[in-house]
């Protein structure tokens, strides 16, 4: 393996004018200058907006095909019907409008670099076309039958999950193997921690530059908003928002300014707005619904024992028993029984003790806080059945539930249901999203 100092690190990411001191990103740049020199394919994953297009002219410029073509093609931006001519050239009267031939980028960077940009969307033809590319070097024009051949080192790049995409026949498990011989992860942003400073500096000076005016600062408030922020598009909406920023603001900026540009931008292109840095982290929202679920399997077993035994509470008179028949209610306490009875299972009366007698005798007894009858108490015994024999559901089916629920209670006020769930209000938000509730969320 080649040694890769830190100096030519630096150098490399002060000539790519890449920015940042994340070591997820040092070692992307890293396996990028290491990989170089050995002609191999290269597959570079990341985000939308993370920089992933410098990768690929690193790996050109510092290996041995660096006096030759570097050519980067948009695969997404090219039609379906046309990709294959594009990459590998057609001959007159191959199609429609094909007037003259056309070489194609692999004839025309013969001995240097291609850069597939978004590679998941190139067609199967294409994707069976490219392979044979990549393994004989050979490739025939479009309405051709002549082999032509082609020595071209490919480097792709997409925001995709291709493992995903060769499940489902999308893409070719064949070509997913050798154009990902060696793989670069490049780091979305709201992972990169301390570079987000860095990066809405430099932005700011840029702008002031380009249109001579003073720079826009930040304050260390402001710094907290930008790194709590998801950034969903990464790099470039960070220097978008910082170049909206410009154009408006003067001086020192604080927290609460770069929220509402943030708010604004997001409410436009109707975009949940995420300032929660641990947002993947679902420890408080797993333990909640594990306490839950622990709560409504006690108290499932104590109906069942109810129900079971014929009677509803122990010997101790006036004891509380609090019941919760359905999961969507575990949070609530829906019916609070005072006074403990028991039931004749041969009569629509009560059996009670009376002590002036010595025995028992046949009254209605006096009963608050629960169902004044009998058919009203086997109602609770079938509903203690019912949730008992109701097929298991999943977490996440559970946890859906139980904020449709909270949802309706507090009709759809985000604020009041978040409390009840225990939960911080962005969270809820973010939870709304997920499970597509918005239309039951149609307050504030």
């Amino acid at each position: 393996m080649a040694t890769i100092t830190d100096q030519k690190i630096k150098e490399t990411m002060q000539r790519y004018s890449i920015i940042g001191s994340a070591p997820e990103l040092i070692n992307a740049v890293k396996r990028a200058l290491i990989i170089a020199p050995i002609d191999i394919s290269v597959l570079i994953n990341g985000e939308n907006g993370t920089g992933k297009e410098f990768f690929p002219k690193i790996i050109h410029d510092n290996s041995p095909r660096k006096h030759k073509k570097y050519i980067a093609v948009n695969c997404g931006a090219i039609p379906a019907g046309t990709i294959s001519s594009e990459l590998f050239g057609h001959e007159k009267g191959a199609f429609t409008n094909a007037e003259s031939e056309h070489s194609g980028y692999f004839e025309v960077a013969d001995g240097g670099t291609i850069f597939l940009d978004e590679v998941a969307d190139l067609t199967l033809d294409a994707q069976a076309r490219l392979l044979r590319v990549l393994e004989s070097g050979e490739y025939l024009r479009v309405g051709s039958s002549k082999v032509r051949k082609t020595d071209v080192r490919v480097v792709a790049a997409t925001n995709r999950d291709l493992m995903r995409m060769v499940k489902t026949g999308e893409f070719r498990e064949d070509l997913f193997y050798r154009i990902a011989a060696i793989r670069i992860e490049v780091p979305p942003l709201r992972d990169r921690g301390e570079d987000i400073k860095m990066l809405a500096t430099k932005f700011s000076y840029d702008y002031a530059e380009q249109h001579n005016r003073p720079p826009l600062m930040f304050d260390e408030s402001a710094y907290r908003a930008l790194m709590s922020f998801r950034w969903s598009g990464n790099v470039r909406e960070l220097q978008s928002l910082i170049r909206e920023m410009s154009s408006f603001e003067n001086g020192i900026v604080n927290g609460d300014t770069v929220k509402r540009y943030l708010n604004q931008k997001n409410h436009n292109a109707n975009l949940p707005v995420v300032f929660d840095k641990a947002q993947h982290d679902y420890t408080q929202e797993r333990e909640l619904i594990f306490q839950l679920i622990l709560q409504m399997q006690q108290e499932i077993k104590e109906l069942k024992d109810m129900a079971r035994n014929g009677s509803f509470g122990g010997k101790a008179q006036g004891s509380k028993i609090h019941l919760s028949s359905n999961i969507n209610e575990l949070q609530r306490q829906v019916s609070t029984i005072s006074d403990v009875v028991k039931t004749d299972d041969t009569n629509d009366t009560d059996m009670v003790w009376h002590k002036a007698t010595g025995d028992y005798d046949y009254e209605e007894p006096e009963v608050t806080h629960i169902p004044q009858s009998r058919h009203a108490i086997n109602d609770i015994k079938a509903t203690a059945i019912d949730v008992e024999e109701e097929k298991i559901k999943t977490l996440e089916d559970t946890e859906r539930e139980v904020i449709i629920n909270a949802i309706e209670r507090n009709k759809g006020r985000r604020k009041q249901t978040a409390a009840e769930l225990g939960i911080s209000e962005r969270t809820l938000y973010r939870k709304i999203k997920e499970y597509g509730l918005e239309y039951r969320n149609n307050r504030k």
